[in-house]
């Protein structure tokens, strides 16, 4: 059994904080695509708006996508992987295999 200290060095401990709440793996999933609007994340995803925004923020926060805010009228927002979120493709992918034979 790990004690909290151990815990918190455990690598994977670490990206599950990040990558374990809900929703989070869909929404790298789909940006793996390319970049998306708030509005088309959240018809792939069917996450509630709030926790939709909730975990665009933490993603941004974790330096694993970035929001461009574009300079129109009406506004328009994309929300885009960055090298690090883009490094978790072989991640996804083994997930999705793993998956797939369940």
């Amino acid at each position: 059994m790990m004690d909290k200290e151990q815990q918190e060095n455990c690598p994977i401990e670490r990206a599950l904080e990040i990558l374990g709440r809900r929703g989070t793996f869909v929404i790298l999933r789909d940006l793996m695509d390319g970049p998306k609007r708030f509005s088309e994340l959240q018809a792939s995803t069917h996450l509630p708006p709030r926790t939709l925004s909730m975990r665009l923020k933490e993603l941004e926060g974790a330096d694993l996508l970035t929001r461009t805010q574009y300079p129109e009228v009406p506004p328009r927002v994309e929300y885009e992987l960055t090298e690090r979120g883009r490094a978790l493709k072989p991640v996804l992918d083994a997930l999705a295999a793993w998956g797939e034979s369940l």
